[in-house]
């Protein structure tokens, strides 16, 4: 229903007008300005403002504002905010208040609000925003019903609408732009919003004043909100985690109930009350703890430790050739070469690109062994580096029967010595190794064997292929002999072919 009629004056109108626009830049102060706290007869009676996690994702928000200097025209960087908590600290709330302060202090802003299902969006998210709206002393200013919170004669420049997050409804999210306002997106039960919702939304993130707020119950260790919390997207993304033990309205009694039947430490009470992410999901093969423990260990590589070397190829498509390289526990020393696939349809340019890895000279340490994925292209590539005289390269078939029959297949067996090896190894940060680690998830199998998703099955989940978990997978291949010397062919190639000085 609309919202109610409200009769105020001009002059107090014109006032609430003023501290509007006091709160451009400080959220904080309209959410306890512009609401009833303490008033007799209101639903916020008993309340006196907001609690302590929420006066600092607010402060924060502030200071993000202020420091952009946004002058109306000249766009500045988006605004990235990320709650990862515990059960029942409000977040709901806060969601209906940040849309309440853009859309009052930011004249044809427009926004979209979405949550992981249509019953959380109708029921919970957008209805918290309705209620809220209502309660604002500003609310009168607005129309809000269950399609569209809009300012009064200007419904389809100044909004914001919920959205479904289905992905067959990605493109709704798209084309969202205010050039001299501000786009926004909130994101509720972000864990389970696909990632290509996130996707979208980022291009609407391009110009005028733009904000993205996203919640959420960390239910996965991966995933796009799982990144932006505890993962790369850190960088980006300014993550706030609460504990729900700390929110005045958690109810007390139960977290201690859940802890006591489950654990501090168990998966349970580390997403419903710490808000942290499970240390795996229940089908993921390699849990984020181990991935980030490895990221940051130190190891010793001993002198005559040797340099191995594996290549996942594209085949000529949309994903990248990735090589990557590990002495005995080390994986991190050497960076990783990234060759896109558009750019390798000509198997002789790839061929003598590899032919330049073999040949250079990493850190005093030549490959003594280059393991390829054999599929698609893999085979006349590796026949024709080995007509060069380069006997130092193994291609690999990842569909092969597993060594081990812990493991259904030769790729299987891979990620599993390699999921052993993080234990004690050390990688590097770099994003996309860190997702990939992670994304592949363990697949039923009759013979109760471990089962790894397929590259086309993760797509299907919205997951890239793992090109960089998989060219580390093959540095598992098979063991290669301490002291094994490389080969140097009589003559590399030379010339055009020529790729590490471009």
């Amino acid at each position: 229903m609309p919202t109610a009629e409200i009769q105020v004056s001009p002059e107090t109108d014109l006032a609430l007008a003023e501290e509007v626009a006091n709160c451009y830049a400080d959220p904080l102060r309209f959410v306890r300005v512009m609401y009833p706290w303490g008033e007799p007869g209101t639903a916020l009676e008993h309340m006196s403002g907001p609690d302590t996690w929420q006066v600092d994702a607010l402060t924060r928000i502030g200071k993000a504002v202020r420091a952009r200097k946004f002058n109306g025209k000249d766009a500045v960087a988006p605004i990235r905010i990320a709650v990862s908590s515990g059960h029942g600290i409000g977040k709901s709330t806060l969601q209906a208040w940040l849309v309440d302060w853009i859309m009052c202090t930011r004249p044809r802003c427009r926004g979209t609000v979405t949550a992981n299902t249509q019953t959380q969006l109708d029921t919970k998210t957008w209805a918290a925003v309705m209620s809220w709206t209502k309660l604002c002393l500003v609310g009168h200013w607005f129309e809000s019903n269950t399609a569209r919170l809009y300012r009064k004669g200007d419904r389809e420049g100044w909004f914001c609408a919920p959205q479904s997050s289905k992905e067959e409804n990605s493109e709704a999210f798209a084309g969202q732009h205010a050039n001299t306002s501000t786009s926004f997106y909130v994101i509720d039960e972000g864990s389970a919003v696909p990632d290509i919702i996130y996707e979208v939304a980022e291009g609407g993130l391009t110009d005028g004043e733009p904000m993205i707020f996203v919640f959420g119950n960390c239910t996965r260790s991966t995933g796009r909100f799982h990144q932006i919390c505890f993962g790369s997207g850190r960088r980006t993304w300014d993550p706030i985690v609460v504990d729900a033990r700390s929110s005045k309205l958690t109810n007390k009694a139960l977290i201690e109930e859940w802890i006591s039947e489950y654990g501090e430490d168990s998966d349970f009470v580390r997403v419903r009350v710490l808000g942290l992410p499970p240390n795996a999901s229940d089908a993921q093969f390699i849990d984020h703890r181990r991935i980030q423990e490895a990221q940051t260990r130190q190891v010793l590589v001993l002198p005559d430790e040797p340099l191995v070397a594996g290549c996942d190829l594209a085949w000529g498509g949309s994903d990248d050739n990735v090589i990557r390289f590990r002495r005995g526990a080390d994986a991190r020393s050497i960076p990783s070469i990234r060759i896109k696939g558009e750019l390798t349809r000509d198997p002789a340019i790839l061929t003598a690109r590899l032919a330049d890895v073999l040949t250079t000279s990493y850190s005093g340490k030549k490959v003594a062994m280059l393991f390829l994925d054999s599929a698609g292209i893999a085979g006349p590539i590796g026949a024709r580096l080995r007509a060069m005289g380069y006997t130092n390269v193994q291609e690999v078939n990842f569909g092969a029967d597993s060594p081990d029959r812990k493991f259904a297949y030769y790729r299987d067996y891979m990620w599993g010595q390699m999921r052993e090896w993080l234990a004690t190894g050390a990688i590097d940060s770099h994003p996309e190794l860190e997702i990939d680690l992670g994304g592949p998830s363990v697949v039923p199998d009759v013979r109760q064997r471990v089962k790894l998703e397929s590259k086309e099955q993760m797509k299907k989940r919205g997951l890239d292929s793992p090109d960089d978990g998989d060219a580390l997978a093959l540095t598992f291949a098979a063991p290669v002999g301490v002291g094994m010397k490389p080969v140097t062919p009589p003559a590399a190639p030379t010339g055009d072919l020529g790729w590490m000085s471009s």
